[in-house]
């Protein structure tokens, strides 16, 4: 029964954010001269909507690693832009809609699932691609257990917990109104700062496009860190002799 009411809930959320979705931008073709973050800036602007938002941000509510910073801020910016058919209070609301979406998601595998399991599989192969680890499991369940029902709410604001917070809450069997009425308004004060970041962002419109090219070269280094970070978690560890 449960399965089928989540179900329902997700092909409901997912008409509506696609009927809901405003055609893309028209962007010119991106000449050769244009640095990095000129093409990201193109690229979001043919394909962010409010389907992607809610789909991207019911991601990053679950166990998959996409930060929020990445899809809220992106996505203001390009509503602020003359002839943008985004509006600031949708992305906010369709935003929510996904957090909500990938949270129910933890909460009811891990209700279903048990704990063995879940932390099994954070152990996992599999787990580690998604960058989880029963370690962070414990720090979730922790905070958890510190913090009770107010716990998913407070959560939204503080890394690695934000996204794993639903999965003790799904453990604990918590009641799932609270849980989605505690999520819901974290995770839309959470984007709301989000969304006061990207408005900021576009203020410095002039200083992005005057030092674009010098962002464009830390986001290749940092790129490149964090893809060194990711081999190196994933890399199986060899046993110390005794």
């Amino acid at each position: 029964m449960t399965k089928k009411i989540l179900l329902v809930f997700l092909l409901f959320i997912s008409i509506t954010a696609l009927k809901a979705s405003p055609a893309p931008l028209p962007v010119k073709p991106a000449a050769d001269s244009l640095s990095i973050i000129q093409h990201i800036e193109n690229w979001y602007k043919l394909h962010t909507n409010y389907a992607s938002i809610t789909a991207m941000m019911a991601c990053e509510s679950s166990i998959i690693p996409v930060p929020s910073e990445v899809v809220i801020p992106p996505a203001v910016y390009i509503a602020l832009e003359p002839g943008s058919q985004l509006n600031i209070f949708l992305i906010v609301l369709f935003g929510t809609l996904g957090a909500l979406i990938g949270a129910s998601f933890n909460y009811l595998m891990s209700m279903m699932l048990g704990r063995y399991i879940i932390y099994k599989f954070a152990d996992s192969k599999m787990g580690k691609l998604f960058l989880l680890s029963s370690e962070k499991l414990e720090k979730a369940e922790t905070f958890f257990n510190s913090h009770g029902k107010t716990s998913t709410f407070v959560g939204r604001f503080i890394p690695v917990v934000r996204h794993l917070i639903s999965i003790p809450a799904g453990l604990a069997k918590m009641n799932y109104f609270n849980f989605i009425v505690y999520t819901a308004l974290g995770a839309g004060l959470w984007n709301c700062v989000l969304t006061a970041l990207g408005y900021l962002a576009h203020g410095q419109q002039e200083m992005i496009n005057k030092y674009s090219h010098q962002i464009s070269f830390l986001f290749i280094g940092g790129g490149c860190i964090l893809i060194a970070l990711f081999i190196y978690k994933t890399m199986p560890k060899k046993k110390k002799k005794a």
